[in-house]
């Protein structure tokens, strides 16, 4: 499918010149959904289980929706609207991500550790715990504590595509030197992607972001120490998302009250919205446990006192690790899913909990937060395609019909899931990082760690109580410690010196413009990561 690069630009649909936003369950919409949702799932699980990555399967979508929009017929002339496109990039992106990250890691936990009567409850309740993830980001997004002026990366790198796709022209051009970038950096094994970020992220969290990964890839070389031996990067995000949960609920205290302004108004009324999010979540987040710790029969060596701290632990470890990987995707375009996981996880077994109980734990925990990020990066698509009108009734409509689309997306997951897992586990593939869960479970937690996890917390706490919550200076540091990729930091730094140098070249306009060159880096690492990771995964 090619750009129409040279036609002149068009308005892209916004809230002035729309009548109606497509609806994801007219009939064209919803079949071609759900083909996109099922392929998404099959990719995201064999992606998962044979190189231990997701693949970003978002831009797939667009373009499908694009190419059938060239096709001359009737009942394809709906998906010439980009908000027909931003549905059908919603949808396989959901199914991609909730497949792999949501549901089939997650039961790979009890198979792996020989209880295989558990991984029909774990399937029902981590498919609940998806589902509920969604929703709850849905509710949350465009509130005071996920804005929709924040980066959300990946989401600008969508919806810059679908733009320049239907208004060719400049922009078009600019966006396709971005994916010649991250193409021709991928094929080079760059994390072209951390660049793209670096350009477009908040300032402060992007050089926190890249010290982190700066400082894991190089501790060991240069001082012979392996903080990740010594816990030292999962103590700082232990901080950091306490830290970062009680900034959370500041926010809805602060802003709950009665304000002057139009501006203040519209904050009181997302910290409320914000709020009663919090409550219901909670209350979800400890039924599905409840659920979970019950059908699995996990209750059974527990006794009274220690069943209720389970079930009331694992509720607050779901939600923290849904807010720190959240946050992580909204600023860096990151989110260190496994390792917070397993931070809830090394937590359980400090606590006391019986081996059983902590498979249900992992599980329940890598199980939230995906859904949750994934569906921030679409929104903030539709939201960049709608035009930017928060609060307006075509913005509302649009998030509303995404999320449809997106709950078609997890729904097929859940599906593709239940009727595929069999069929790897006979083949013995489960998510890579299940056997680290496994392991730990079994090898317990020494006190020298228990220490280390404590000792290190104090300056994670620290930092990110001076970053506040609009920088996020702990969560974001901690992010970069937990990832091994020194190259990254690398590119962060050269992505900040690139857009320093840019707007002091290009003044007031450098900020459209890196936004979409960005978008188109991201944009050419993802589509070169999911080719070459769907071909090295049919080789496998």
């Amino acid at each position: 499918m090619a750009l129409d690069i040279t036609a002149p630009a068009r308005a892209i649909h916004d809230t002035e010149h729309a009548s109606a936003h497509p609806k994801a369950l007219a009939p064209a919409n919803l079949i071609l959904t759900v083909v996109l949702s099922i392929f998404g799932a099959i990719v995201g699980i064999q992606m998962l289980a044979s190189l231990g990555i997701t693949p970003s399967t978002s831009l797939i979508g667009a373009l499908a929706a694009m190419t059938l929009a060239r096709v001359p017929l009737a009942m394809f002339r709906g998906f010439r609207s980009v908000h027909s496109q931003n549905l059908a990039q919603t949808s396989i992106s959901s199914a991609t991500f909730g497949a792999a990250n949501s549901l089939f890691l997650p039961i790979g936990i009890p198979f792996l550790f020989g209880l295989p009567n558990m991984v029909v409850p774990m399937l029902i309740g981590v498919s609940l715990a998806m589902l509920l993830d969604a929703w709850l980001l849905y509710r949350m997004f465009d509130t005071p504590a996920f804005p929709a002026k924040n980066p959300w990366p990946l989401g600008i790198a969508a919806a810059e595509a679908i733009k320049a796709g239907d208004s060719g022209g400049k922009q078009a051009w600019l966006l396709l030197g971005g994916l010649g970038t991250g193409v021709a950096g991928a094929v080079f094994s760059l994390p072209m992607s951390a660049f793209g970020v670096a350009l477009i992220g908040g300032m402060g969290a992007m050089i926190a972001f890249g010290l982190g990964l700066l400082t894991r890839g190089y501790s060991m070389p240069m001082t012979g120490i392996d903080i990740a031996k010594l816990y030292v990067p999962h103590g700082m995000m232990i901080g950091a998302g306490i830290v970062a949960l009680i900034q959370v609920g500041r926010v809805v205290m602060q802003k709950r009250s009665a304000a002057a302004s139009a501006s203040e108004e519209r904050d009181a009324e997302g910290a409320t919205a914000l709020g009663r999010s919090l409550r219901l979540g909670s209350v979800g987040y400890f039924a599905i446990m409840a659920l979970l710790t019950f059908g699995t029969g996990v209750y059974t060596g527990m006794s009274p006192t220690m069943l209720v701290c389970f079930m009331l632990y694992g509720t607050f470890a779901a939600f923290v690790h849904e807010l720190i990987v959240g946050i992580a995707a909204m600023h860096s375009g990151w989110f260190p899913a496994f390792a917070v996981a397993l931070i809830s996880l090394l937590i359980g077994i400090l606590i006391g909990f019986p081996p059983e109980a902590l498979v249900v734990l992992a599980g329940f925990s890598a199980a939230t937060g995906p859904a949750f990020a994934d569906m921030g990066y679409d929104l903030k698509a539709g939201h960049l395609l709608r035009g930017e009108h928060s609060g307006s009734a075509f913005e509302l409509e649009g998030r509303r019909q995404q999320m449809i689309a997106g709950m078609i997306g997890f729904v097929v997951a859940i599906v593709v899931v239940l009727f595929t897992y069999q069929m790897f586990f006979d083949n013995h593939q489960t998510a890579p990082i299940n056997a680290a869960y496994v392991a730990a479970i079994k090898a317990g937690i020494s006190s020298e760690t228990a220490r280390n996890l404590v000792l290190w917390a104090i300056p994670g706490a620290i930092l990110q109580t001076i970053g506040g919550s609009r920088q996020q200076l702990g969560v974001l540091f901690a992010t970069g410690l937990l990832i091994a990729s020194p190259m990254a930091g690398w590119m962060v730094a050269i992505g900040i010196a690139c857009r320093l140098a840019a707007q002091r070249l290009l003044g007031a306009s450098a900020r459209e413009q890196l936004e979409v060159f960005s978008g188109g880096v991201i944009a050419g690492d993802a589509l070169y990561s999911f080719f070459s990771g769907a071909i090295k995964s049919v080789r496998k």
